[in-house]
């Protein structure tokens, strides 16, 4: 398929067998989502009451106190740990982000310090680590937690290595302090969406541009009404920290569109789908000698999107990773995976129909080395430009 807007400026698409990638566009927007968009476009409107009325239907929608629509899962954060040290104080809305005399300390397990804890210092917090890397005791909680913290904050998914929510929340209220859930990429499942909430998270933070299938610039900031209100009064258009983090009148109906599609998806048919994907994709890749396939899941408790790991034997592969990494990227047409440490995973998430075989056929050829412009590939990608494309964010 042909895309005029973009080859008219020398910009090749990308097949995406990785997943809901920002660094690539995260996802496409339905048909219907793109209408409301349009539809949105023709009108003025007051932002804070589309704002308000949006909430209102999504915490309808999910069956959860209140919810807010971001301008991304990463500004929903900095929003809520604003919201978190003012509440609705104007001063101190104002005052963002010198923090002097606030409650400006977010508490966070060290096994959860990651990329995207960012925006929590960028409004004035301050990061205190409790627990280690490899294990983490409610005691240390409870010892971290002073007069000066604001929140707890959590990722989503990563509960394995720290405490369960329940724990914390319980840890937590006991001091009057919210928990906070990063769960940015933590749908599907579906039932995410209420989860963390269920059990003891005050806020939970999902991007609305990742399986949701909304505007890329957008997120679901869900739960504590009393939070949502600062978080309102904190953010767009006002002036305050949030000044930056717009969010349109055409995304935010564009994220309740989704929204409404994505929870009248049949998920069950996705993981169908996805499976059928994989496994023309491993036939062929299989079909090469060096070459091992097996398709696992994100978690334990098989979470419903499945990947494929593509393991290259050393001694009998063709390829290295990074090779083959290189060639599918920037070959044609461009295809873009993961990599492992000794391959590479395809994720089905964001193929298209037919695109499927499109990709096996390329993973085919890559691994096998049959066509030999793809080794000129090799010579002009340089480290630099390798390690840039091949983070995962």
């Amino acid at each position: 398929m042909r895309h005029p807007v973009y080859e008219s400026l020398g910009v090749r698409p990308i097949i995406n067998a990785v997943g809901t990638l920002t660094r690539i566009g995260g996802s496409l927007m339905a048909p219907e989502v793109v209408q409301s968009m349009v539809e949105a476009s023709k009108a003025f409107v007051s932002l804070k009451e589309l704002q308000e009325k949006v909430g209102e239907r999504i915490a309808q929608l999910l069956g959860v106190e209140a919810a807010y629509v971001s301008c991304g899962a990463s500004a929903g954060l900095a929003l809520t740990i604003a919201a978190c040290m003012t509440g609705i104080d104007l001063a101190k809305i104002d005052r963002l982000p010198d923090t002097t005399g606030m409650k400006n300390e977010v508490v966070m397990p060290r096994a959860h310090r990651n990329l995207y804890d960012r925006p929590i210092r960028t409004v004035g917090a301050r990061i205190v680590e409790f627990g280690l890397s490899g294990y983490t005791f409610a005691w240390q909680l409870e010892a971290a937690i002073t007069e000066r913290t604001a929140a707890v904050f959590l990722m989503g998914g990563q509960e394995a290595r720290a405490l369960p929510v329940e724990v914390v929340a319980r840890i937590a209220h006991c001091h009057d302090v919210p928990v906070i859930v990063d769960a940015a990429a933590e749908v599907p499942p579906v039932d995410n969406l209420q989860r963390y909430l269920r059990e003891g998270a005050d806020i939970a933070l999902f991007s609305g541009g990742k399986a949701i299938s909304g505007p890329q610039a957008t997120g679901l900031v869900l739960g504590s009404k009393r939070i949502i209100e600062a978080i309102a009064l904190n953010g767009p258009p006002d002036h305050g920290i949030g000044r930056p983090m717009k969010v349109s009148k055409e995304e935010t109906i564009g994220l309740l569109t989704a929204l409404e599609l994505y929870l009248a998806r049949d998920h069950e048919a996705d993981i169908a789908r996805w499976t059928r994907y994989l496994a023309c994709i491993a036939e062929a890749a299989a079909s090469v000698p060096g070459v091992r396939c097996q398709v696992f899941y994100t978690s334990s408790d098989g979470a419903p999107v499945p990947r494929l790991d593509i393991t290259l034997d050393a001694a009998q592969a063709r390829v290295t990773p990074e090779q083959a990494f290189n060639r599918l990227l920037y070959g044609e047409p461009r295809i873009r995976v993961a990599q492992t440490g000794r391959g590479f995973t395809a994720n089905p998430m964001m193929l298209q129909e037919g695109e499927a075989e499109v990709v096996a056929e390329r993973v085919a050829s890559v691994l096998s080395c049959s066509r030999p412009e793809d080794a000129a590939i090799d010579d002009w990608v340089t480290p630099h430009q390798w390690a840039l494309d091949n983070l995962v964010l």
